[in-house]
């Protein structure tokens, strides 16, 4: 008899639950069907770049947004085959280095839809002390170089803009993955870094350095590098997802910009392998260059992305004239 009350009292409790969340569950089950799922394509291993779009992964931004995002890494080929191709929808990139897949016969169907950061942050660095602080120092140093015509050429325009001569510049073929070790050990003089990762470190390992940045020897070096780049033809598709997305990443990277040490903590747990001072300090350090004096996040200035690429147009860099505005768009930001 005990066991028979039992049973009905069970059965009554189950059924006022459903009663009471049938239609709350339901509308979940609904939301979950027509939930989108977007693959997102990072550059390199998760860093403070890629803050906002973990923060948005973990705060449930994405969710609000009826979005299932997947983050993968690069394959050999770039992020932006992938895009291109429409494997995935969007990928970090950059204003200089997007060049290639963006022109020629074999364009892909990309655009820059936001900039991650506002500035600029990447320049050189050198063993503090030894001349290099100007570019005019870098004259009979070794430099280790990724060999590509737009980094050497703009590494010539700062160093005979004061005064140097490239040509005397020792260029060593690049295979530094940590800038410090090859500062301390010699093995090059002189790197080109960004500095709110590499430039953190530095700091982080006490290594006296001198830096200078591109953006403050010529403005025309104050172009975008990162930005979130998306597939052109799935946008124009689906322009309220693309825009919803965005919207989402903002959030991300305005939690980071309030509250970088909670921020902080959200991408470490994402990627535990990272060193969780260097990540702490630099995004105390990136809290203040994704918006900078903007109030939009993620907005791109057509006067500074076209600056660039008029740049890369007067010094031949591409086999083409790039057009001006090609490559980005604002019109998925929201305000």
């Amino acid at each position: 008899m005990k066991k028979l009350i039992a049973f009905i009292l069970s059965a009554v409790l189950i059924a006022a639950v459903f009663a009471g969340c049938g239609s709350g569950e339901s509308k979940s089950s609904e939301n979950s069907a027509k939930k989108q799922k977007l693959t997102f394509v990072l550059d390199w291993t998760p860093n403070t770049n890629h803050t906002g779009l973990y923060v948005a992964q973990e705060k449930g931004y994405f969710d609000e947004e009826n979005l299932e995002v997947e983050i993968v890494q690069p394959p050999e080929d770039g992020a932006e085959a992938l895009v291109g191709s429409g494997k995935a929808e969007f990928c970090v990139s950059f204003q200089d280095t997007m060049i290639p897949a963006i022109t020629g016969k074999n364009a892909l169907p990309i655009e820059a839809v936001a900039a991650v950061l506002q500035h600029n942050t990447s320049g050189i660095v050198s063993r503090k002390g030894e001349g290099m602080d100007t570019p005019k120092g870098l004259e009979g140093k070794k430099y280790a170089t990724w060999d590509i015509p737009i980094e050497q050429a703009t590494l010539r325009q700062v160093v005979e803009d004061d005064g140097g001569d490239f040509d005397k510049v020792e260029m060593i073929p690049s295979t530094v993955t940590d800038e410090v070790s090859a500062l301390k050990s010699k093995s090059v003089d002189a790197i080109w870094i960004f500095y709110g990762w590499a430039g953190i470190a530095a700091e982080q390992a006490k290594l006296d350095i001198d830096y200078f940045a591109f953006k403050d020897i010529n403005p025309v070096f104050d172009y975008y590098t990162p930005v979130i780049v998306g597939n052109t033809d799935w946008m124009k598709k689906n322009p309220e997802t693309a825009k919803s997305f965005l919207k989402a990443l903002k959030k991300g990277y305005e939690f980071a910009i309030d509250n970088p040490d909670d921020a902080a903590d959200i991408l470490c747990k994402a990627a535990p392998e990272l060193d969780e001072s260097l990540v702490k300090a630099s995004q105390k350090y990136m809290a203040k260059q994704y918006k900078a004096e903007v109030e939009q996040w993620g907005y791109i200035n057509p006067e500074r992305w076209n600056a660039f690429y008029s740049w890369v147009n007067e010094n031949k860099l591409c086999d083409e004239t790039l057009a001006e505005n090609l490559g980005f768009t604002n019109d998925y930001l929201s305000k």
